[in-house]
């Protein structure tokens, strides 16, 4: 089955180029190839794709937006930060926004198929600079900040952090699928956050698991 593709990209040359690749790629189905991500819900919506290549720097919404928004309508499409900095704090800001890596654009014509191909293995394709400013995000003193989570919804938030599924949460924890999906529910208000991306990171970052 091949992966569906939504490119955002205002440079026309760069866009035409990737846009050619993917078509050329016998594993990819280029859904549509757009200069800006001011419709981005309306197409993500619409045309439902498995993976977003994503610049960040456009006219309007800016990649790190878009890629905010796509995270809380579709948590499990993927995104590639298309940049032309690699220390640039705006890839650790889309990382953040639940982008599952980037690719520098000086290597696409190299490297956007082996970047793609990481990604959908559970990978997340980037640069030594900016995996080390993740790491020192981390790194930061942890905030004692009480979000109200009840026990239980610790024990899920923990359990979501270690990657696992709903069915496996419910076995985790010893509840329903139902009762995990309104945990988590729970989760995302208090901590307000509006993916599993988003929720994780900001356990992680502040000390919640």
């Amino acid at each position: 089955m091949s992966i569906k593709v939504l490119l955002y990209e205002d440079n026309d040359l760069l866009r035409e180029s990737i846009s050619s690749m993917v078509t050329l790629n016998d594993g990819m189905e280029l859904l549509g190839a757009f200069a800006h991500a001011n419709e981005v819900e309306e197409q993500v919506k619409s045309l439902r794709p498995d993976l977003i290549l994503m610049d960040i720097e456009m006219p309007g919404r800016t990649g790190i937006e878009a890629t905010t928004l796509v995270k809380k309508l579709s948590p499990e499409t993927y995104v590639l930060i298309l940049t032309v900095f690699d220390d640039s704090e705006n890839v650790l800001n889309a990382i953040k926004a639940g982008a599952s890596g980037y690719l520098l654009k000086k290597y696409i014509a190299n490297r956007l198929f082996s970047a793609v191909e990481e990604i959908l293995e559970g990978g997340a394709p980037m640069s030594p600079a900016v995996a080390k400013l993740v790491i020192q995000s981390m790194q930061k003193p942890q905030l004692s900040v009480n979000y109200g989570l009840t026990e239980r919804e610790k024990d899920v938030l923990v359990s979501l952090s270690k990657g696992n599924s709903f069915k496996l949460i419910a076995a985790d924890c010893k509840i329903s699928i139902d009762t995990v999906r309104t945990h988590i529910k729970h989760i995302y208000e208090k901590l307000q956050v509006h993916s599993q991306t988003e929720a994780v990171s900001k356990a992680i970052n502040e000390g919640l698991v």
